[in-house]
């Protein structure tokens, strides 16, 4: 007679993925900045789960960039390659401007992600959203949605690739209040440049508001990064 087994319950991946999430979550909100160091057992014993998750974790965010492993040191922040945040957002620049161009000559009714765009950002004053971080993640949203909308799948993934490696940045500039108005009024602007399909300045505008976000790059340093987790420490 045949005895049913029934297959291992596949937990470990879905708990490494969860130490994954948190920890990318936690340098993106500046609780871990370049320079932080951790062991594997220091962080096994701070989330509650064991050594073997959060080590999976680690090496994928270390494939991906963000942290340093010594033998004998432990894990580390890798310090920001500005350089290559700059070359990020000229990939992104590009990749959005041919996503302007696709949309602005597509003939008949405007693609249904625009008018979704419309909803959140042309809104009066009064109705805007004031914090940072929700901010942040609907202007994550909209450039998404607009290379989306363009109806090319592989340049929507390359393009949401650019927008994981940069996020760090992105919230930087959402912890200044007068970004968060300023990204309103120019998503409107470009979203009626888009809908009224003006190529031209809907690409000008699009440029001239990814370069503003790419200045920041410039503008950052450690100590600005450490006084973002003071303000993210302070505001939970």
């Amino acid at each position: 007679m045949r005895v049913a087994v029934d297959s291992p319950t596949p937990a470990r991946p879905n708990l490494a993925e969860q130490v994954y999430a948190r920890l990318k979550a936690e340098l993106n909100d500046f609780q871990l900045v370049p320079g932080d160091r951790f062991s594997e057992a220091e962080l096994g014993l701070r989330l509650g789960v064991s050594r073997t998750p959060v080590r999976e974790a680690l090496f994928r965010l270390r494939n991906e960039g963000f942290l340093d492993v010594e033998a004998k040191a432990g894990w580390s922040v890798r310090p920001i390659d500005f350089g290559r945040l700059e070359q990020l957002y000229d990939l992104r620049i590009i990749l959005e401007l041919a996503a302007v161009a696709k949309l602005c000559a597509h003939t008949g009714t405007p693609p249904p992600e625009l008018e979704s765009l419309k909803a959140i950002w042309l809104v009066p004053a009064a109705e805007r959203l004031t914090d940072g971080r929700e901010v942040g993640q609907l202007d994550e949203a909209f450039h998404a949605t607009l290379v989306r909308a363009a109806g090319n799948a592989e340049m929507a993934r390359v393009h949401w690739d650019v927008t994981e490696r940069i996020r760090i940045i992105r919230h930087l500039d959402f912890t200044r209040g007068h970004r968060i108005e300023a990204t309103y009024t120019e998503h409107g602007k470009i979203l009626r440049a888009v809908m009224q399909r003006k190529v031209d300045q809907a690409q000008m505008l699009l440029r001239s508001h990814v370069e503003q976000s790419k200045a920041e790059v410039r503008k950052i340093t450690l100590a600005t990064l450490h006084e973002a987790r003071e303000r993210s420490a302070a505001g939970r």
